[in-house]
């Protein structure tokens, strides 16, 4: 029988960078039993070398069915049926860009990767989270409270998600699985270099009248983009709630992170639309 047999055990996803990365290796410290999905066999690797002997590695592309029956299956014999602790949705993408001209095939892998592919790594280790009375813990964002310009694919993916927070965690109430979202702000993560370099490509690909239209407004808003990459809070400050929330005997349903998040927060429930309209379009880069 393994060693970490009776370990808490964990499930991440979108573990080889930013926040999963974080997350993997704080909850390793914390002495539980993570498994850590990744794509790539490089990534595997460096987690490996950066954790304990608890912490395996698990392949998994939450778009693709496949790679996530292997991994519920993989994980489910190493529990040896003790059941599964937590899981972490926190695979995820950022795409932006004007809503007139954002190329639909970008809004479905928006979709694909943010909210479908939680709901089917969902639904693969809902089996072992139930024999464990285990914890759903949703990567959402801020942005699925407010919903700021040109990054309208990424937020309205952040919205479905809250949505679907809030129906599975009625939906589990019955067994004791408690579901939550963490709402972080401005954070320093890889996800936002990715996200302006696939808008600036976009944006070569768009035609003139993309740049006459949206060009300044455009450009405002990528300087608030990079500097988010650049001064947000550290992931390990995201891992440590996660961490809280799975662990804690009485979990909140919702843990906003930043500063800046709990101000949007409440400028997306208190202010009018207009007068939250004219604060958004006060800020610049």
């Amino acid at each position: 029988m393994s060693t970490h047999s009776n370990a808490k055990s964990v499930v991440i996803s979108g573990a080889s960078t930013g926040i999963g990365r974080a997350c993997a290796l704080h909850l390793d410290q914390q002495g539980l039993r993570v498994f850590a999905g990744v794509r790539k066999q490089a990534d595997a690797d460096d987690l490996q070398q950066a954790a304990s002997s608890r912490l395996t590695p698990i392949f998994i592309n939450v778009t693709d069915t496949s790679t996530i029956a292997t991994a519920a299956e993989q994980v489910g014999s190493a529990l040896q049926g003790s059941g599964l602790t937590g899981l972490v949705n926190n695979a995820g993408v950022a795409f932006g860009g004007p809503l007139e001209f954002l190329p639909i095939e970008k809004f479905k892998i928006q979709f694909d990767i943010n909210v479908i592919g939680q709901v089917a790594v969902t639904q693969a280790f809902l089996p072992l989270l139930r024999q464990a009375q285990g914890r759903v813990i949703n990567m959402s964002s801020v942005s699925g409270r407010i919903a700021m310009p040109f990054i309208g694919p990424y937020a309205a993916s952040k919205f479905a998600l809250e949505a679907l927070t809030d129906s599975l965690r009625v939906e589990l109430k019955p067994w004791g699985i408690k579901v939550i979202s963490i709402e972080p702000g401005a954070i320093k993560t890889p996800i936002w270099r990715k996200s302006l370099a696939e808008a600036d490509a976009m944006i070569e690909e768009l035609p003139p009248q993309a740049e006459i239209l949206y060009g300044p407004a455009m450009e405002r808003f990528r300087k608030i983009v990079a500097r988010t990459g650049e001064t947000g809070i550290s992931a390990e400050v995201v891992a440590k709630t996660v961490a809280e929330a799975l662990l804690t005997a009485r979990p909140k349903t919702r843990y906003l992170i930043g500063r800046d998040a709990k101000i949007g927060a409440f400028l997306g429930r208190f202010l009018p639309d207009r007068l939250r309209d004219w604060v958004v379009l006060q800020r610049r880069g």
